[in-house]
């Protein structure tokens, strides 16, 4: 196992939520990074942002982990969640409530409606 490798499990076993990601939810470095990041802010989501930027071994690592060409990559209390467009489908469809839901992890209900009306 590689030090990134490591360094990857160890971010995804200690945190509920992970977004594996483009600059930091703060300041987002690209426009997919951006959209999954605002989506779980809106909502409320506490998570963890790994910026992918700072680490070349961390981008490729990531990539290979979870077997996965793109970033930004979700995990959900240690499960491969997926990208930009499987996370804005799964938030319109409501599926990411469900998930979130069924693993536990608190987010705001009357958010995540908002943006399913705003892009009804």
């Amino acid at each position: 196992m590689t030090d990134a490798t490591a360094q990857i499990k160890d971010t995804i076993e200690k945190n509920d939520v992970v977004l594996f990601m483009k600059g930091t939810k703060m300041m987002p470095q690209c426009g997919f990074s951006s959209r999954v990041a605002g989506v779980l802010n809106f909502m409320g989501v506490e998570f963890a942002d790994v910026n992918v930027l700072e680490d070349a071994d961390i981008r490729q690592g990531i990539k290979d982990f979870s077997d996965w060409p793109t970033i930004p990559q979700l995990y959900v209390k240690g499960e491969f969640v997926g990208g930009c467009d499987i996370i804005t489908e799964m938030t319109l469809n409501g599926e990411l409530d469900q998930l979130l839901e069924t693993k536990g992890v608190a987010f705001n209900k009357e958010a995540a409606e908002k943006i399913r009306e705003a892009n009804a």
